[in-house]
């Protein structure tokens, strides 16, 4: 029998709106060995502006508290509309104290993403979410605050964050032809933790022909990295891993 030595194992704590579905499957499809995911959820339903501030004033310490005791290696604040709702200063503040509580390195989804989208050093960049136009204007700010141009967002109008993890990939698809259509742009940015975007890039990129970041993707890419370990190798390769009709 092969013993694991759980010494050894890199413990990553993740941060995410209690009714997101999507993001922990993306982060254990492509979890390598020698790490292993602990959860603390912050309370949210819908996807408002006002409701993501009290996520973040009432449950984000908790949330952070409650993983500090495991002391892990490195944590990840996985809400894009969360952070961006802060702003760039705010959002930096709230992962500075996140970093004080759990004693850990502190990625955030808007970091991350940044941080991906300009590895491609794009000229023109389109971004589709679920949110709604509120969400949206502060998506695009946040965005254009990092130097980005950002050339089109649109966004499904949806606010139960349940059923935004129920979009399936081709609905995706078939958003983003709908909103890119005679958009010109040279990498496509899809926004949300709990999107599928993660299933959905590969058909996004052959689609279009650019690169796709995912909130997902870029989050899970980063919070390896600060660790030395990167995602396993083709974890999101396959054209819809989850059929849609698994999805409740």
């Amino acid at each position: 029998m092969i013993q694991t030595d759980l010494v050894a194992i890199r413990r990553i704590g993740l941060i995410v709106p209690s009714s997101n579905t999507v993001v922990e499957v993306d982060f254990a499809r492509a979890m390598p060995d020698g790490a292993a995911l602990h959860t603390a959820r912050m309370y949210l339903s819908e996807t408002t502006e006002a409701a993501e501030r009290t996520m973040v004033d009432r449950y984000v310490p908790q949330a952070a508290i409650d993983l500090g005791s495991l002391r892990p290696d490195v944590v990840a604040f996985a809400c894009t509309s969360g952070g961006a709702i802060l702003g760039a200063d705010g959002e930096a503040r709230l992962i500075d104290e996140l970093a004080r509580t759990t004693g850990a390195r502190v990625v955030s989804t808007n970091d991350a993403v940044k941080t991906c989208i300009e590895r491609h050093a794009p000229s023109r960049v389109a971004v589709i979410t679920p949110y709604v136009d509120e969400l949206n204007e502060r998506i695009k700010v946040g965005l254009v605050g990092r130097g980005l141009n950002v050339v089109h967002i649109g966004g499904l109008g949806m606010t139960d964050n349940f059923e935004i993890g129920r979009v399936t990939p081709d609905r995706i698809v078939a958003f983003a032809e709908e909103q890119l259509a005679g958009v010109r742009f040279d990498l496509l940015f899809v926004s949300c933790t709990n999107f599928r975007g993660v299933e959905t890039r590969p058909l996004l990129t052959e689609r279009f022909g650019v690169p796709v970041v995912t909130s997902n993707q870029a989050t899970i890419e980063a919070t390896l990295e600060v660790i030395g370990l990167a995602p396993r190798l083709g974890w999101f390769g396959a054209r819809s891993p989850i059929p849609a009709a698994t999805i409740r």
